[in-house]
């Protein structure tokens, strides 16, 4: 699933997916979604978006990498989680490696940046779901007295 889910994210990284591309579909839907609003807030929710984008993209990414490094164990441990997060880093600097290939896209240190913010934020929220669930179910199993005498 990592593979494949690297493989999209690889064809975002493409000329398609550029900004010029990508306005051709998302202003004409902000424009006729909000029509009052000027073209300076349209292209700054167009941005928006492309990086909201990004921020998904790698929040899912970490979240498909922490399950692959977990394999068939459950829980959480920091090194499953430091992984996945160095393997999503490794991941955006390619990615915008790629980029320089690309002759309408370009590197951005700051891309690499939100995406690994959105990895390690995966992690975290990770941690966190593991904990209350794990959490939980300690809550609903039974309880029992360590100390009863036999009978």
């Amino acid at each position: 699933m990592v593979l494949l889910w690297a493989s999209a994210m690889f064809g975002f990284s493409t000329d398609t997916f550029s900004k010029d591309n990508t306005a051709h579909v998302i202003v004409p839907a902000l424009q006729w979604l909000l029509p009052y609003v000027s073209y300076a807030t349209i292209d700054f929710l167009h941005v928006y978006i492309r990086k909201s984008a990004h921020v998904f993209e790698y929040a899912m990414l970490s979240l498909l990498l922490f399950r692959a490094v977990r394999a068939p164990r459950a829980g959480w441990r920091l090194n499953w989680a430091a992984t996945a997060l160095i393997l999503a880093t490794a991941f955006a600097a390619s990615d915008e490696i790629h980029q320089v290939f690309v002759p309408s896209r370009g590197p951005s240190i700051y891309d690499v940046m939100l995406d690994t913010a959105a990895a390690a934020t995966m992690q975290c929220v990770i941690w966190l779901w593991l904990r209350r669930t794990m959490h939980t179910r300690a809550e609903a199993a039974p309880h029992f007295p360590h100390d009863t005498p036999a009978a």
